[in-house]
């Protein structure tokens, strides 16, 4: 078993930056109970991203947002 992980180890270590991340992440998710939950947090903070920086939607700063929300609660 050690010779495998020691192959498939150097095996991942030639990927790319990001590559080694996503794969992190799947080995990580396979050892989540609730691993299809976070694949879907994975998937809409993607999703979120992707409208940020497409304009889709527009952010705010924390101190507007917080303004915002003290007022409502009044």
């Amino acid at each position: 078993m050690g010779n495998q992980l020691e192959m498939l180890e150097a095996e991942a270590l030639m990927l790319t930056p990001g590559e080694r991340a996503a794969f992190a992440q799947v080995l990580l998710a396979s050892l989540d109970e609730d691993a299809e939950i976070e694949e879907a947090w994975a998937s809409e903070v993607e999703c979120r991203i992707a409208d940020v920086e497409s304009g889709v939607v527009q952010v705010i700063p924390i101190a507007e947002a917080l303004a915002q929300v003290r007022s409502a609660l009044k």
